[in-house]
């Protein structure tokens, strides 16, 4: 299955809604795909950077996964970026709260760290991992 992810991180927000704009606008991923409930809420959404997928969908909607992840903390994500200052001073621009400035890590990569709105928290940097 060339091209198609085989780990995809999946979210539970609050505000899924709130989550996608943050994610797209201050991070930049992009939208592939937001199906919603009848009650407005986020049923299931798509967002890529690079390769990569994150779903994500609105906390509350019932259902197996929605009551697994209903004591869940925050989770990690770590995406790889070409470009760590200027992603960095993009998510900067949009009031994203910053936990760690671009650092030149001692195994070669170039990393910051960042939370979302919901706790979650976002690395990004240079490292890319080979499967």
């Amino acid at each position: 299955m060339a091209g198609v992810p085989s780990i995809c991180p999946t979210l539970l927000y609050r505000d899924a809604k709130a989550a996608i704009r943050q994610l797209t606008e201050a991070f930049g991923f992009h939208q592939v795909a937001v199906y919603e409930g009848d009650d407005g809420s986020v049923a299931h959404a798509e967002l890529s950077y690079g390769s990569g997928i994150v779903m994500l969908g609105s906390k509350g909607r019932g259902g197996l996964f929605d009551k697994a992840m209903e004591e869940a903390g925050p989770a990690g994500v770590y995406v790889v970026v070409d470009d760590v200052d200027g992603h960095h001073r993009r998510a900067v621009e949009h009031g994203v709260e910053i936990l760690m400035e671009p650092t030149d890590q001692d195994y070669g990569s170039r990393d910051y760290m960042a939370r979302d709105a919901e706790g979650n928290v976002w690395s990004f940097g240079t490292y890319a991992p080979q499967a």
